[in-house]
């Protein structure tokens, strides 16, 4: 592959120019260090902070400042919000939302109980999580489980609007947050394992309207592609890009699902994002290359239309799900000024992509056990451009169905799940949580029916063999280079997202339940602390009446973690991680907590 030069960071995707736009308090706050107005940081997803009050030099001081218990078990998922002197908190289901005083000792001002369907917990994949509330202009967004899209007043916790996005009956539910740009907010949906033929829907800030709805594969209208100029690799997709490469009306219940994490140009007025698997995850019932499944989109905020698609893995045949978080920055790539995207993918391979054109830059593992792939080609003149070359061994679907493929690394979880990554300007690095996993697949034939599980496969998951005998790295990825520039081996995979400050600390968590703070440059553990349980949930640092604090969620679950959330015990349970994670028991147990550290006075 041809080699890169890393050269000098221009700036960080978080200092763009802004625009005027309708959702200018949103902006102000994100460029305001002090505050954390959206759960991946800023727009461009880089989970940076400005703040060095806490810094390599003194972190190792820090302290428990104050604790506050959900009241809910289960996974613990994204971060608080903090807005002026306020902190939001949110639980997983019922999907509780506290507003809490930082200048009363967080006392409570509100809280927000929706009354769901608890039938909406078993369409539920992998745990009852929920990745965190929004804000924008005075608004507090809350998607719930059942899909109900929350519209609250800040001040007071009364609800403004609300709209349904989907049907928990057919298999659609929520996890994710949305994305508040300008006067829409950009919403997914979950249920790739149900059969669901999933989409991306903006809706209007403050009426709740639908404005326009993008699905991940079908027809070319109701995708919002043209065919002419949205483009896949520079070139334009053709007419039915999608249809054909299905077989029959297989793309009805094509999965496709966006769980993930959405970030937003507005220079290039693009939001971006991941579409996951395809549906069934038993290759042989779908031939094809599923598209747009497994795909990075670039789409127009404004009219939702794709201006770019790049299909990761064509025909998935593992449950790569695509929907990580796209990190946005602009630095110096072979010499040249670039606008970059940066996408650690489920698959195994960290990829850097041009934003504005959607050219391919880098494609390269970020764990060196990754084996269902060589590599992905990177020769603009072969047919097999852009596409990842699968070793026969570990396909699923040259193996054949009921044939249990043995040995594919990464497992279905991927070398990263949606725990997002975080960079720095500082060290123009990239900070990825990831898991050191492998698994067992067996494909079997499976039939469709609305609001059943449609996943046909039967996993079972283990630490990847010959390796440090953990089952998770933290590592900093170059990402012009595609290398790794340092690796911490972890006992069992690295479930939170990570946190880069301008006090050259990293930041991340534990399914033990430790926070962890380690250098940017060399990884050195600085400081960690075990909290009540597990942590999934991510990083948070903000400042109140000058003092920089870090904020954490505890509570162990998810994918992960689902054995001991839902209180399974069937190895081949929790679509194989049951097996595979049974020792983390032995280490945590469930909680529901917020703890806060700071410097001592």
């Amino acid at each position: 592959m041809r080699k890169f030069l890393a050269t000098a960071l221009l700036g960080a995707a978080a200092l763009y120019a802004w625009p005027a736009s309708a959702n200018d308090g949103l902006v102000s706050i994100i460029k305001d260090p002090k505050q954390w107005g959206i759960q991946t940081g800023d727009y461009a997803n880089t989970r940076y902070s400005k703040l060095d009050q806490i810094n390599a030099g003194n972190v190792g001081k820090i302290q428990v400042a104050w604790t506050f218990s959900t009241g809910v078990l289960r996974g613990h998922e994204g971060g608080p919000l903090i807005i002026g002197d306020v902190m939001y908190v949110h639980t997983p289901f019922p999907n509780i939302v506290y507003a809490l005083d930082l200048n009363n000792e967080g006392r409570i001002l509100w809280k927000y109980e929706p009354k769901q369907d608890p039938n909406v917990i078993p369409v539920m994949c992998c745990d009852t999580v929920n990745r965190g509330l929004a804000y924008s202009d005075g608004t507090i967004f809350l998607h719930q489980a059942d899909t109900t899209l929350v519209a609250l007043d800040a001040k007071t916790g009364a609800k403004k609007w609300s709209v349904v996005n989907g049907d928990p009956k057919k298999g659609e539910t929520n996890t994710a947050t949305v994305l508040p740009v300008k006067d829409k907010v950009i919403v997914g949906i979950s249920g790739g394992e149900f059969g669901v033929r999933c989409h991306v829907t903006a809706y209007d800030t403050k009426t709740g309207k639908q404005v326009w709805r993008g699905y991940s594969m079908g027809p070319d209208n109701e995708m919002l592609i043209d065919p002419e100029k949205t483009t896949a690799l520079g070139k334009p997709v053709g007419k039915d890009s999608s249809l054909k490469s299905w077989e029959g009306d297989q793309w009805k219940i094509g999965g496709g699902c966006t769980w993930g994490w959405y970030s937003y140009d507005p220079e290039t007025n693009l939001v971006y994002y991941g579409s996951g698997n395809p549906s069934t995850w038993n290759p042989a019932q779908r031939p094809g290359d599923n598209k747009w499944s497994m795909t990075i989109w670039a789409r127009d905020a404004d009219t939702g239309v794709a201006k770019w698609v790049y299909q990761m893995t064509p025909h998935d045949e593992w449950d790569f799900d695509g929907v990580n978080e796209m990190i946005l920055t602009d630095q110096q790539f072979d010499g040249k000024p670039r606008k970059l995207l940066t996408h650690f993918d489920r698959n195994g391979f960290g990829y850097t992509l041009d934003r504005v054109s959607g050219e391919l830059l880098v494609a390269e593992k970020f764990d060196p056990v990754v084996n269902w792939a060589t590599k992905v080609d990177m020769d603009k003149n072969s047919p097999t451009y852009g596409r990842p070359l699968v070793v026969a061994k570990y396909s699923t679907a040259q193996q054949g169905e009921d044939v249990n493929t043995k040995g594919i690394c990464p497992a279905a979880l991927g070398t990263k799940d949606q725990q997002p990554a975080a960079f720095s300007p500082k060290t123009n690095l990239f900070y990825v949580p990831t898991n050191h996993v492998c698994m067992d697949y067996e494909p079997f034939r499976v039939s469709y029916t609305a609001g059943q599980p449609y996943v046909g496969a039967t996993l079972s998951m283990y630490p990847a063999p010959n390796s440090h005998g953990g089952m998770g790295n933290f590592i900093a990825w170059d990402n012009t280079k595609g290398k790794i520039v340092w690796s911490l081996p972890e006992p069992f995979s690295v479930w939170s997202g990570a946190l880069a400050t301008a006090g050259d600390v990293v930041f991340y968590g534990t399914l033990e339940g430790y926070l962890k703070a380690v250098d940017a440059k060399t990884g050195k553990e600085l400081y960690k602390f075990k909290t009540p349980s597990g942590i999934i949930g991510n990083v948070t640092t903000y400042e109140h009446k000058g003092k920089q604090y870090i904020a954490i969620l505890s509570g162990v679950g998810g994918w992960a973690g689902i054995g001991l959330a839902a209180g399974l015990t069937d190895p081949n349970a929790g679509l194989g991680a049951v097996g595979g994670y049974a020792a983390l028991s032995n280490y945590t147990n469930l909680g529901g907590q917020l703890t806060v550290f700071a410097l001592p006075n």
